[in-house]
């Protein structure tokens, strides 16, 4: 049975098909929420949020210097945390509660012909929850705390509807475009915004401010960016009535929260190949954002790197990352999305090998290091998603892409502690990086047990017209 948004319904004959052109409009109202909600994770949750709560955190620890690695501890619900471990302890609860909520907000979203009120919604709540981070001051960071890991969560929300769109609005044929091209703008919107919040934090004495009243200004900007653009798709994209094949869902609020992703799990069983490809992401991405993670601690620490240089090349990776995921995108339209994803996780295993051999100091070749990282992780990343569609079946968008999401934030702990172990063992951080070539190596192995057409075809899935040529060549 075909899935196609073109397919599904057909035009009066006599009459110009206008439903490319509508779903044209709406791939690119689509796109502005990756630019929207980019810009949050690029500056708050990867570069201002952890040092800044680590200060605040540490000054109600009894640390008052800023640059002190402060090893004494605040009581967070009875336990006593060390404040400088603070904000990767509230990353984790943030992660194990979204495996919880996640699945039994994409089991809502599948029924409900409003997906695109449900995405804002939940961005809307979130942004404003982020905001609240302006009024984390002085040795106040439970504030701090309680609006990160809210953000986090209702983020989390607000993207399992909007993976669950991309299938409403895109043909199989178009889907690897669309969802590149997403990507694409949602690293040049995080790219942008971390640039101009740098200007503010770094340049902080030419606007008359302290650094941290610029850190907490760069927070609220990123929170105030996030519900501003989301109002473009909200206003933009169509709502889409639930597909026929979307299950009823039955049972009290608390059976459909702890026991949806139970039950989709048990029922992955019936899709094997979907199931190998849930496995394969789980390695790699994993090793994608350890590496992310990483990559800035093994620039300065190993190889004795100054901020100047690690700040410029995080800027250059998020543009560079605009043109991965474009060109990534292209090349799945005519060798597929499948095969792409092999080459990719080749490419990171290739980056791997050379990062231990970097020479320490060479700025040069460390940037062009960082360059590479970009090309591989913007073209993994959208197609990952895009890819993923396929092996859903029809009607379960939004139970899948919960899935994908928990199962993506509950496992990506896997690789920073790999990566703690080893330098905790050998004393060097290039051995801990290496160590990272297990993930992409064990991804790369699943990846090649997986069928992308019998996985396709078991989900009621058209199969895209580049891996029919592949299969047939």
């Amino acid at each position: 049975m075909s899935t196609d948004p073109e397919q599904s319904t057909g035009a009066p004959r006599g009459v110009a098909d206008l439903r490319p052109l509508e779903r044209r409009r709406e791939q690119r109202a689509w796109s502005w929420y990756d630019w929207a909600n980019s810009a949050f994770y690029t500056s708050v949750l990867t570069v201002l949020f952890a040092p800044y709560m680590i200060t605040v955190a540490g000054r109600a620890a009894g640390c008052p210097d800023p640059d002190e690695t402060c090893s004494r501890t605040v009581s967070l619900l009875g336990l006593d945390l060390a404040a400088g471990s603070l904000p990767a302890y509230l990353t984790t609860f943030a992660t194990i509660a979204s495996a919880f909520v996640l699945p039994v907000v994409g089991a809502f979203v599948d029924g409900s012909a409003h997906k695109k009120r449900h995405m804002a919604g939940f961005a809307w709540a979130g942004a404003l929850a982020g905001s609240l981070l302006f009024f984390m001051e002085g040795d106040d960071w439970q504030l701090g705390a309680v609006a990160v890991v809210a953000a986090s969560i209702l983020g989390g929300c607000s993207l399992v509807s909007y993976y669950a769109i991309l299938v409403d609005i895109s043909t199989v044929e178009e889907r690897d475009r669309v969802s590149s091209r997403g990507w694409a703008w949602g690293y040049l919107g995080g790219g942008l915004l971390l640039l101009l919040n740098l200007v503010v934090v770094l340049g902080h004495d030419a606007f008359g401010i302290g650094t941290e009243l610029a850190v907490r200004l760069s927070m609220l900007s990123a929170a105030l960016w996030w519900a501003g653009f989301t109002i473009v798709p909200f206003v933009r994209l169509r709502d889409h009535q639930p597909s026929p094949e979307a299950p009823s869902r039955e049972g009290s609020l608390v059976q459909r929260s702890f026991g949806q992703l139970w039950t989709t799990m048990r029922e992955l069983r019936g899709y094997p190949m979907t199931m190998t490809f849930l496995i394969a992401y789980l390695f790699y991405n994993d090793g994608i954002q350890t590496v992310i993670a990483s990559a800035s601690t093994y620039g300065s620490k190993q190889l004795g790197l100054s901020q100047t240089v690690l700040i410029a090349t995080i800027l250059m990776i998020q543009f560079v990352a605009f043109g991965g995921a474009l060109l990534f995108g292209r090349l799945a339209s005519t060798h597929g999305a499948y095969r792409c994803l092999l080459w990719g996780t080749v490419g990171w295993m290739a980056i791997v090998v050379a990062a231990i051999a970097l020479p320490a100091g060479d700025v040069g070749l460390f940037v062009l290091t960082g360059a590479a990282i970009a090309v591989v992780m913007g073209g993994t990343q959208a197609l990952s998603r895009s890819f993923f569609s396929l092996l859903i079946p029809r009607g379960r968008e939004g139970e899948y892409f919960a899935l994908y999401n928990a199962a993506e934030r509950g496992t990506s702990w896997f690789g920073t502690l790999l990566f703690g172990l080893v330098f905790q063992l050998t004393g060097s951080y290039r051995p801990a990086i290496f160590a990272l070539l297990v993930f992409f190596l064990l991804g790369f192995l699943v990846l090649l047990r997986l069928d992308p057409r019998r996985g396709i075809e078991e989900a009621g899935n058209t199969v895209p017209a580049s891996l029919l040529r592949r299969s047939a060549a």
